[in-house]
């Protein structure tokens, strides 16, 4: 896409003395703004629509050419011309387009900006009927330029290219201004007429290139309202001198075009439109006040121009549709930061996380309802598949749902007053971990069921617990790998103690359960192991960030490997001495699978490793 070829970003508050080489800059936005499709091209540059892979939503970037840089004194003045881009790009209102990200380098400025889904009101008049708007469309339109240009002015900023190209109008109807402090920069790189502004929107004085003020504004504003009004630009010329000529010779009052033209408008435009600058407005909202006071309701105009531009988009819609025959062409573009599942989806993760939980759920439920006594595999399944559909569909309700089958299982099979401690202390421990992390952290809540339902199936809570504690190292943050994992072990073993007593369940037998030196030494590898991995995934994740090098994400995978063998053999220190070929089989087979487990997460959701989290 023309947008990107090489580069590297540059900081906000960086000096603008030493820009990075030409196509410095883009290589490292393409880090984060994965480009879509180019909205918008021209001698200026271009506008290209991305997808942020960091926080999920669509960006316009635009890409200014900066002239050659070997002109000594078009550096400074482009020098100039960026301080002021950048310092106007602060600006914040509503109706005003947000710029997200300014950086530049010896070839190019570049300026990401937020997204607007609709279109400029350049495009809206050439698609309606007489290429005019109505005055309650007038009224909206001129309503969020005059409050977007009061705030700019405030603010001791001026815009210097208001023109219709520049005027945005979204699906609802709601109207924003862009390119605040465009104007001098491509006037300094050689692009546009004088001063940076457009040909047939620009005053007098600034055409002559002499001193500027709010009131050229007031001029270029009034300009698109009479072309949004009577269907054409009074003042569009081939040339500047041309132009010139045209605004000396006067524009033909709105009235004398437009039926039932109030009066108060037509005379704010005239007035607005007077080639002597000392003739208009001092400031944009008298002229708003003018020209508003009777011409529409700017609350019915929105509701029209949204209206209105859902037919307009609609129909693009429909003529860019392939034909049948033609294939269809790729949806998504492979974005290592968000892996393979991740490019096609933003909710890779999640729903990564809710079938784990769903699966899991699955799976501990139908050994729950075994024990308590449900004869029926059927019964079981159909039960069991229903609660892990609610897991399913949120994480942190499929833990909850564990925790709530486990309590039934002992206080179905266990005198209450025997119960009683330990349900207590189970209760406590894990709502306090639901309401900290649990409810939190989808993964967190998947990650624990997944512990527990891999030990109910296997009837072993340490086997497969360095595979599940790998996973929880790429999916949750240190401090929560640290919580959850032993957490999960802990009432894996607990639950495999009274599964092997029918249900029963008291305070000796759970203190015996979590004692037992093969479930501490499982606590601790499987905990130590998802603990290190989730920081080596932070580490490898900062360093691609900066050196754009995967090397950290091998090391990760090999930490894994080794930590998962080294976890089942504290586990099962006895069986060192003399391990039968199935046992050595068993851990290499399940350190393996650890190793593999950190990769397909890799591989597949991405390099991006969130210091919070993938929170809900």
């Amino acid at each position: 896409m023309p947008l990107f070829s090489q580069q590297r970003t540059h900081a906000a508050g960086a000096p603008l003395a030493s820009p990075a080489p030409a196509g410095a800059a883009a290589s490292h936005l393409l880090k984060r703004y994965r480009p879509l499709e180019t909205r918008a091209a021209g001698g200026f540059g271009t506008v290209e629509i991305c997808l942020d892979s960091r926080l999920q939503r669509r960006v316009a970037i635009k890409r200014i050419p900066l002239g050659s840089p070997n002109n000594r004194a078009a550096v400074e003045a482009i020098a100039a011309a960026l301080r002021e881009a950048r310092t106007m790009s602060l600006l914040q209102h509503p109706n005003i387009v947000s710029v997200i990200d300014f950086t530049y380098d010896t070839g190019y400025a570049y300026l990401v900006m937020e997204y607007v889904d609709g279109v400029t009101l350049e495009e809206f008049l050439t698609a309606v009927d007489g290429h005019s708007l109505t005055f309650d469309e007038a009224a909206c339109i001129a309503d969020a330029l005059v409050q977007a240009l009061d705030c700019a002015h405030a603010n001791g900023a001026l815009h210097l290219d208001i023109k219709p190209a520049n005027v945005l109008i979204d699906r609802s109807g709601h109207v924003t201004l862009t390119d605040f402090g465009m104007a001098k920069l491509t006037s300094a790189a050689g692009f546009g007429g004088a001063r940076g502004g457009t040909i047939g929107y620009m005053p007098p004085e600034q055409l002559r290139s002499d001193r500027v003020d709010r009131r050229s504004d007031i001029f270029s504003l009034a300009c698109v309202l009479y072309e949004s009004l009577c269907g054409f630009a009074p003042f569009v010329a081939a040339t500047p001198i041309d132009s010139m000529t045209l605004i000396n010779e006067g524009v033909t009052p709105p009235d004398q075009l437009l039926r039932r033209m109030p009066e108060a408008s037509n005379e704010a435009l005239l007035c607005a439109l007077d080639p002597d600058i000392n003739n208009r407005m001092r400031t944009v909202a008298d002229f708003g006040a003018r020209f508003l006071a009777n011409l529409g309701d700017p609350r019915e105009g929105q509701r029209s121009l949204a209206a209105m531009i859902e037919q307009i988009t609609s129909y693009e819609n429909d003529a860019s549709e392939p034909e049948p025959d033609e294939p269809d062409e790729p949806t998504w573009v492979y974005d290592p930061v968000e892996g393979h599942l991740g490019s096609r989806t933003p909710l890779a993760r999640r729903r990564t996380a809710a079938a784990i939980a769903g699966v899991s759920v699955v799976i501990a439920t139908f050994s729950v309802l075994e024990t308590i006594g449900v004869a029926s595999p059927f019964a079981r399944l159909v039960a069991a598949l229903a609660v892990g559909a609610a897991a399913a569909t949120a994480p942190q309700i499929g833990s909850a749902l564990a925790f709530t089958g486990l309590l039934f299982m002992v206080l179905d099979a266990t005198p209450l007053v025997a119960a009683l401690p330990a349900c207590m202390i189970f209760v406590a421990l894990t709502g306090s971990w639901w309401i900290v992390w649990g409810r939190s952290y989808p993964a967190a809540s998947s990650i624990l069921v997944a512990l527990l339902a891999t030990a109910l199936a296997l009837r072993d809570p340490v086997l497969l617990a360095p595979a599940v504690a790998a996973a929880a190292g790429y999916l949750l943050p240190p401090v929560v790998c640290a919580a959850t994992v032993p957490l999960g072990v802990g009432v894996a073993a607990t639950s495999l103690a009274a599964q092997a007593a029918g249900g029963f369940l008291d305070a000796g037998t759970a203190v015996r359960a979590l004692l037992a030196p093969e479930a501490l030494a499982g606590i601790a590898g499987a905990t130590a192991l998802a603990v290190i991995v989730s920081f080596l995934l932070e580490r490898a994740w900062a360093g691609y960030q900066e050196t754009s090098s995967a090397l950290g994400y091998a090391a990760a995978c090999a930490s894994a490997l080794v930590l998962s063998a080294a976890a089942l053999c504290l586990a099962h220190p006895m069986e060192i001495t003399s391990p039968s070929v199935v046992q050595l089989a068993t851990g290499a087979a399940v350190a393996a699978l650890s190793s593999i487990i950190v990769g397909i997460c890799v591989f597949s959701l991405g390099y991006r490793k969130d210091p919070e989290g993938d929170r809900s």
